[in-house]
């Protein structure tokens, strides 16, 4: 797990069931909303500040995700990914890294082809059978209540910045 976390470039999220408990809000007038828990991201600020990119790379569209990308200052934001492993390749080569540079978060089937690639990938425990076999690193928390912080402060203490990155606080 050491020698996978210490090449990881970059940090790519799923939405719902990762960054959200995965249950989707919709009012009467047909909007969504989510619910996303601070903690994660301040853990996805705090990972971003230690030289590890952020991504979010998610099936559907929604504004709040919009919003929520652009309050924690992520840019490479892919809604509506249909085919996330086609935007998944794109990514890298936009960004000149290979798969092992990579760690992906995913919770259900659509997640597997990124996840069975990345170098290094994480699922929520309430994810199917399958995906938690494929993944390296399953959370205790639940996606939407700490899962992505968690995957957020095993990086950085894998890579050695966990304590750089608490030094401010302290």
């Amino acid at each position: 797990m050491l020698e996978r976390a210490t090449k990881i470039r970059l940090a790519i999220f799923d939405v719902d069931g990762v960054m959200t408990d995965g249950r989707l809000y919709l009012s009467d007038s047909g909007e969504e909303t989510k619910a996303f828990d601070t903690k994660d991201g301040h853990g996805m600020k705090m990972l971003n500040a230690s030289g590890v990119e952020i991504a979010i790379i998610t099936g559907r569209t929604s504004r709040c995700v919009e919003l929520r990308a652009e309050n924690l200052g992520i840019s490479l934001l892919y809604q509506g990914a249909s085919d996330k492993l086609a935007v998944y390749g794109q990514l890298l080569e936009s960004l000149g890294l290979e798969p092992e540079q990579t760690a992906y978060m995913g919770d259900d089937l659509v997640d597997l082809p990124v996840l069975t690639r990345c170098g290094l990938a994480f699922a929520v425990p309430d994810a199917p059978d399958i995906v938690r076999e494929h993944a390296h690193y399953v959370t205790r928390r639940q996606g939407g209540r700490g899962a992505v912080r968690e995957a957020c402060e095993f990086l950085m203490r894998m890579q050695g910045t966990y304590e750089r990155q608490l030094a401010a606080y302290l």
